[in-house]
């Protein structure tokens, strides 16, 4: 893969799941890759495996380290950490705020320390881990849902702003992904998600060939687009669809 081999790559929250699948991926396509998780010993272990180097630590604050791990240039850099919304119906203010936090600002401070650099050199990559709920929502995922149209509309902004100056941006949205997050999204991921769900590796396969042509969606949901277009085509027909979902969730959910 000519856009990969060689390139200096830092991938967060690859720990496991999507993230380790995304690393892996980059390191057999010849890409000098960071490793990133908030646990240490799971991003030592990914790392371990693919002769890459693991930076732990808060996604957010780790670009000067992983540049320094890269022998100084960071070229793509995949904004993958995220966290889902807690279960049960109230959310506090510190679980927004984390959600905020993790899912959004977390990409606005890491091209804050990357943006100067890709500018200055004509070049660079910024992939974000965005989820099918921020193109459509998830029900009884209300933060998530929220922070990940959040994430998705500041992946858009840097494309339309810096595309001219050799910034590429890509966003992926997949539905049901076979990890710990998945598993954790109980009876609403086992309605919505779990029966066309795809193992992380399937992620990977789709944003490299997104990134072989350039596209900005990375859907490994094919289908994902058709609800995309029914959602901006008929938003009230698509909100009585979800509403109807929500309604047999409740059923099963008690």
């Amino acid at each position: 893969m000519s856009t990969v081999h060689g390139k200096g790559v830092v991938v967060t929250g690859a720990g496991g799941g999507i993230g380790a699948a995304l690393a892996r991926r980059f390191a057999a396509e010849g890409a000098r890759v960071v490793v990133n998780d908030l646990d240490a010993k799971k991003a030592e272990a990914v790392a371990a495996g693919i002769d890459a180097v693991a930076v732990p630590g808060d996604a957010s604050l780790i670009v000067d380290e992983a540049r320094d791990a890269l022998g100084g240039t960071v070229d793509i850099y995949c904004a993958n950490a995220g966290v889902g919304s807690p279960p049960g119906d109230e959310l506090s203010d510190d679980d927004w705020s984390a959600a905020w936090d993790v899912n959004v600002m977390a990409h606005v401070r890491a091209v804050r320390g990357l943006l100067p650099d890709w500018l200055e050199r004509g070049s660079g990559r910024f992939v974000s881990t965005v989820s099918a709920a921020g193109l459509l929502t998830m029900i009884g995922a209300p933060s998530y849902s929220v922070t990940k149209h959040g994430a998705l509309a500041y992946a858009e902004w840097l494309s339309l702003t810096y595309r001219h100056r050799g910034l590429k941006v890509h966003a992926i949205c997949p539905q049901g992904v076979r990890t710990d997050m998945l598993n954790a999204t109980g009876s609403a991921g086992e309605l919505v998600l779990a029966p066309t769900a795809i193992e992380p590796e399937a992620v990977a396969d789709a944003l490299v060939a997104a990134m072989e042509e350039d596209r900005f969606l990375v859907l490994p949901h094919p289908e994902v687009a058709g609800f995309y277009q029914a959602r901006a085509g008929d938003p009230d027909q698509w909100l009585d669809t979800m509403n109807r979902i929500q309604q047999k969730w409740e059923r099963i959910d008690g």
